[in-house]
């Protein structure tokens, strides 16, 4: 086996972990450090790098640095900043959750975009492009994570496809669709494209021996933290679904086809040899974490009887609209009658949310994913043992342990493929 050592970095809403993982897909060391405070914020790109670069460190020193050959980096999908031409940014960036205000940008994609285009939406790259172009000085837009591998690489001009989709590439095609122009951005803004995985280039010498690395170290094109979150859980077989049970419920399955139906919250990432179809709805952990602290959630659930058939059709949200397994804005939600009883109540909270669970893999397979080969479970509802029976009931599929629940070793093995290694099961 070889020796061989990747990095994978994940920068999250929260900070930022690194995981160093040997050719075997097994990780040997992991780092993380938070966003804590007004000089190192999630919203400042400067204090991303700062992070990085300490998480990197601190790995490293568990780990024979000698044996690194890769390195990969994911982010927030549709995260977006202006850059100078030396990689500078030159104003606050636009996160993954931020909307844009001015609706006749909104109107004028949505005139113009494929229906299966994933660029319609206030919070769309595309949207934020077209606001950052107005940036003075700007050269390049580009998309959180791309900025940061392009840090260790002096590459400015390069980007993946799994963080443009929402920005208008069209992964079909592997191409900037066509009709970019009409929306109002200036084109030449916009990074080259290539296949999450792919080898961009070898670290910059000045980092790799601040580092004490390789000059041969190769940075790799990341993805998206969503795609990297997938690709942890060990799952790489076309049928194989991913659900998160975080404070959003997020359904994954890799297809052997693009599967896009915007009217249904649904878009694919091309990934992992295949595409990687999915949406995420409104309900999930919020919903629960709006009744009941953590100790009580545990407690109630210990009485629950997962065999027991909901009482009532409850659509658990905390607000008007949902966005998958179908868009609309106008949906409210549905959480009477309640039950007197706490565990009752509960209960039929966890069954509301299974119940939107299988219709979201009911609706990919209806537009043309696979049937569930298996499911596997992250986040916090992933550890509620008559949840897992309830939802397990309900999709008929086999439940299978996630391999590791970390992005960043997600996206350690797209660095893994990205030397030749391949993505190790």
């Amino acid at each position: 086996m070889s020796r061989a050592v990747v990095l994978g970095i994940d920068v999250g809403t929260s900070g930022i972990r690194c995981v160093a993982m040997d050719a075997a897909g097994e990780p040997i060391a992991a780092a993380s450090h938070r966003f804590v405070d007004r000089q190192i914020n999630s919203r400042d790109p400067l204090g991303w790098a700062v992070l990085v670069d300490r998480t990197l460190a601190d790995v490293l020193l568990q780990i024979d640095r000698d044996a690194v050959q890769g390195i990969a980096i994911d982010g927030t999908s549709g995260s977006l900043l202006a850059i100078d031409a030396q990689g500078r940014p030159l104003a606050p960036p636009l996160m993954y959750n931020d909307a844009v205000a001015d609706a006749a940008i909104v109107r004028r994609i949505a005139a113009i975009a494929p229906a299966a285009s994933a660029a319609h939406g206030p919070t769309s790259g595309l949207a934020k492009a077209i606001v950052l172009q107005a940036t003075s000085g700007v050269v390049r837009l580009l998309h959180q994570a791309d900025w940061l591998a392009a840090r260790l690489t002096g590459e400015w001009d390069v980007g993946d496809e799994n963080n443009a989709l929402k920005t208008g590439y069209d992964c079909v095609t592997g191409c900037w669709g066509a009709w970019i122009g009409e929306s109002g951005l200036r084109e030449n803004l916009l990074p080259r494209i290539v296949p999450a995985g792919t080898p961009i280039a070898p670290i910059l010498p000045v980092l790799a021996d601040r580092f004490g690395l390789s000059r041969q170290v190769t940075i790799v094109a990341g993805t998206t933290d969503g795609c990297a979150s997938f690709l942890a859980t060990g799952a790489r077989e076309i049928g194989d679904g991913v659900t998160a049970l975080g404070s959003s419920l997020t359904l994954k399955v890799l297809a052997d086809r693009p599967i896009c139906s915007p009217e249904h919250g649904i878009y694919s990432h091309r990934i992992a040899g295949g595409w990687l179809a999915g949406g995420a709805s409104n309900t999930g952990g919020r919903v629960l974490a709006a009744y009941f602290d953590r100790d009580r959630l545990a407690e109630l659930s210990e009485h629950i009887d997962p065999d027991r058939e909901a009482r009532f059709d409850y659509y658990p949200l905390l607000a008007v609209g949902e966005r998958f397994p179908f868009a609309d804005p106008g949906l409210s939600p549905r959480l009477s009658p309640r039950p007197v009883n706490e565990t009752d109540f509960l209960h039929e909270l966890l069954a509301g949310i299974a119940a939107i669970e299988a219709e979201g893999y009911s609706r990919l397979t209806q537009l043309g994913a696979p049937m569930l080969r298996s499911v596997r479970s992250v986040g916090g509802g992933a550890a509620n043992p008559n949840w897992t029976l309830m939802r397990q009931r309900l999709l008929g599929a086999p439940f299978l342990p996630a391999r590791s629940v970390e992005a960043a070793s997600g996206v350690a093995r797209l660095a893994l493929q990205g030397i030749g290694l391949g993505v190790p099961a």
